[in-house]
């Protein structure tokens, strides 16, 4: 059996750049397969979603093509603040060759390298200059970190200085360092960070919210993706990439005296706290879209609003108390390293920790195994292909297509004999359906003869199992409006279709998957009670049901039929049940009561489509819901399908009926005269519901007798039969088109046919002996003997 879980949607969320290191070194060292096994990883996951539009291409080697970008995050905030949280960080100044009273600035930009970055850094130092003014009459220094990202090359370094040292920087006061884990150390330290790249991003940039984060005043050049975010002269600074002159003026503004100036350290206050929150709501709005789109609702989930409609309060910070549970654990990037470590364990422990050194040395050995290897497979293929080609040159009877077709047939009546549940399922009493829709249902379906499995799609049918095809049935389930929107209902239409073809038990039954799933489904003993119950026949003609109306999730206020109804049907339930009854039974004028359905002395309701009835009564309920599906169709078409709007759902459904239908069978058993029996599905122990001394004066006997049925399903027959309708109907499609005229005229048809033949041959022989026939050109003369012939004869014969 598949892995049950396989087409449940997962989202993975990568926020870290280990990984991406990792992977980079497994390709330059040739480990191939670790790398591959990374890329089944990726490729499980519905949707990875990532931060920013860097991690993408970080992780490039392993994009299955599931990738999605959702900017924003709590991740840097959080960090942030367990880094100012730490104790005084003047030893991060030493690491980096710094004094205390030095002033810093970290030039940052985009994580990517690309053309011109040195010519930019060019501009941002030529701007900087001029304040070193500031620093000569002060104790402290000047001094610039460069912090570049992207596989850099080791000589930029001596680039960056030599273009300090033209523009007049005196030694040492610029120094270039690598984006890796020195970033945070590097911004930490710094007194004043300025974005130098002017590349336009599609988001904002990380180190920018780290640096804010951090409570560190920005500078930055007026691109899209940061003016979005940023407001000039607040929370940080602007100047036009295309002056940097602007750029001075704004450096003169934010350091005084060799220190921040009071205005620098307000933008950085004001910083501070908008990072905490910044691209909340696009988060938030990001993922209730991406949830919209991979998640396939069940049809009695209410369908979330839209993602624009959330309120504003949910989209305006972080939940940061959910992080208080993490908040001393060890930092992310170490349990990072272990994890990968581990896993890099797991593999050489799987594969072999020597297999590579094995290869390399036994290289010649190897190398003979593969060729006399392949040589025996192209060997194995060719012969393969011979016999084949032989096998197809062999004169082969086959017979015409009509004996084709039934030695087929026979075969795949005899494969299917020796199947073991059909044959415990021909000797017993009753068979029990389970609809389902995809593979996520197989662990909700049972593999006993009991039961069995009804797919309502040709595709994620259970392997092995002798389960029915719904749609090959009825074709109208290879609808997929029409699949979704009758939900598990197709399923009664599928096998009352010619159902003496597949269902040769006395009983049928239907089970949902979500009773199993709720706990709901019958236990050994009910099924033993509800055997011997059948076999004894001891409520007669009965609706067996054990998912209970009173118990259901759905209905916590145990409220009654009608009421339940309007409640998961957006409240419309008993107007479109009023309407479609009107429609079905061609009534003209109000229709002001609707069948009544009490729950007298605590009686209750079947809910989930989980239920037995005789074959024979089960037949009738179909040619019942038929009609109703058809008239339901016919009235609501329209709506639904041209404009999405479902009156049975506050927003668009594309399960609109199939909350309606599931509850159609009590009224059609209740005022049809059965018995409704309640099984408990634990103990098996019955209770009859609704008994019929009770219901006299309510039924609505004449309108779900079986002769009213008939007639109208008949008189529908006969409709479509004879082409007169033009109208889109949904009935024809949902079975078998019967009446009593379609015998008189097949019989008709093959008296027409007969007699067409029989012409035909009349025909052929008239045509046989008026035919003109060629007069002989002449009398066939035989030649006359010669002598000289005659004699020579006559001298042989003498001899």
């Amino acid at each position: 059996m598949q892995e049950p879980f396989k087409n449940i949607p997962l989202v993975w969320t990568i926020h870290e750049h280990t990984l991406a290191s990792r992977l980079r070194t497994y390709v330059s060292s040739g480990q191939s397969e670790l790398v591959d096994t990374w890329k089944r990883f990726f490729s499980r996951a519905t949707v990875i979603v990532f931060p920013n539009y860097i991690l993408p291409i970080e992780y490039s080697i392993c994009d299955p093509g599931n990738y999605f970008v959702i900017p924003g995050s709590p991740e840097e905030a959080w960090q942030a603040d367990k880094q100012l949280a730490l104790p005084n960080n003047n030893n991060l100044r030493s690491e980096l060759d710094f004094g205390q009273d030095d002033f810093v600035i970290a030039v940052v930009g985009s994580q990517l390298l690309y053309k011109g970055v040195w010519l930019e850094h060019a501009f941002v130092l030529q701007a900087l200059y001029p304040i070193l003014t500031h620093f000569e009459d002060s104790s402290s220094r000047l001094r610039i970190i460069i912090v570049l990202g992207g596989d850099s090359t080791s000589n930029y370094s001596t680039t960056v200085e030599t273009i300090a040292l033209k523009l007049g920087y005196p030694n040492e006061t610029v120094k270039r360092v690598t984006a890796d884990r020195n970033t945070n150390t590097v911004i930490n330290t710094a007194d004043l960070v300025i974005y130098g790249s002017f590349l336009d991003e599609h988001s904002f940039p990380d180190i920018l919210l780290k640096s804010m984060s951090l409570e560190k005043p920005i500078v930055a050049p007026d691109l899209p993706g940061i003016r979005k975010y940023i407001s000039d002269k607040i929370d940080g600074y602007l100047f036009p990439k295309e002056d940097t002159r602007v750029l001075t003026q704004i450096m003169f503004r934010m350091v005084s005296n060799g220190k921040l100036s009071f205005i620098a350290r307000n933008a950085a206050s004001i910083g501070k706290s908008r990072a905490r929150n910044l691209m909340v709501s696009e988060s938030v709005e990001g993922y209730a879209f991406l949830l919209e789109n991979i998640l396939s609702l069940p049809s009695e989930v209410a369908v979330p609003m839209a993602a624009k409609s959330i309120p504003k309060k949910l989209k305006s910070e972080w939940r940061w108390h959910l992080f208080d549970a993490i908040k001393d654990t060890d930092s992310p990037s170490k349990m990072e390293m272990i994890f990968l470590d581990k896993i890099e364990k797991q593999f050489n422990r799987t594969n072999g920790e020597n297999s590579v050194a094995s290869i390399g040395s036994n290289d010649t050995f190897l190398y003979t195994i593969w060729e006399e290897q392949k040589y025996l497979d192209m060997t194995n293929l060719r012969k393969r292909k011979e016999d084949e080609e032989l096998k197809e040159r062999t004169d082969q009877p086959r017979g015409t297509w009509d004996e084709v077709y039934r030695s087929v047939r026979r075969l795949d009546r005899s494969l299917h004999e020796r199947d073991e549940g059909e044959l415990e399922r021909t000797g017993q009493p009753l068979c029990i359906y389970e609809p389902y829709y995809g593979v996520g249902t197989w662990p909700f379906l049972h593999n006993v003869s009991l039961y069995r499995g009804l797919g309502l799609s040709t595709k994620g049918r259970r392997p092995g199992a002798d389960d029915v095809d719904a749609p090959s049935r009825l074709p109208l389930l290879n609808n997929g409006y029409y699949r979704d929107v009758l939900g598990e209902y197709g399923a009664f239409f599928a096998i009352a279709n010619r159902i003496d073809r597949i269902h040769k038990n006395a009983w049928i039954g239907f089970q949902s998957w979500r009773a199993t799933a709720r706990t709901k489904s019958l236990s050994k003993i009910a099924e033993k009670s509800l055997l011997d119950a059948i076999g004894t026949r001891k409520h007669g003609d009965t609706l067996y049901f054990w998912a209970r109306l009173d118990t259901d999730p759905r209905n916590p206020l145990k409220k009654d039929f009608w009421s339940f109804c309007d409640a998961i049907n957006a409240g419309n339930c008993q107007f479109v049940f009023s309407e479609t009854l009107k429609e079905m039974y061609g009534v003209k004028h109000n229709l002001s009561s609707l069948p009544a359905m009490p729950s007298d002395e605590g009686g209750t309701w079947s809910v989930t489509n989980s239920w037995v009835l005789p074959t024979k009564s089960f037949v009738e309920f179909v040619m019942f819901s038929r009609m109703f599906v058809d008239a339901l169709d016919t009235q609501f078409y329209d709506d639904h399908q041209k404009n999405g709007h479902c009156h049975l759902s506050l927003s668009k459904d594309k399960h609109c009926y199939s909350r309606l239908l599931e509850l159609l069978v009590n009224v059609w058993a209740y005022h049809s005269g059965r018995r409704v029996v309640y099984v408990d599905p634990a103990t098996g122990v019955m209770q009859e519901q609704h008994n019929l001394k009770s219901r006299r004066g309510q039924m609505w006997i004449k309108w779900f007798q079986f002769t009213t049925l008939k007639n109208m399903d008949e008189d529908l027959a006969e409709e479509f039969d004879s082409d007169h309708s033009k109208n889109r109907r949904l009935w024809p499609l949902t079975g078998e088109i019967y009446w009593h005229g379609i015998f008189e005229k097949e019989r008709n048809m093959r008296n027409r046919e007969k007699e067409k033949k029989r012409q035909q041959s009349k025909d052929k022989m008239q045509r046989m002996r008026k035919r003109t026939h060629q007069k002989a050109l002449g009398r066939y003369v035989k030649p006359l003997v010669d002598d000289s012939n005659s004699t020579s004869l006559a001298a042989k014969l003498l001899r």
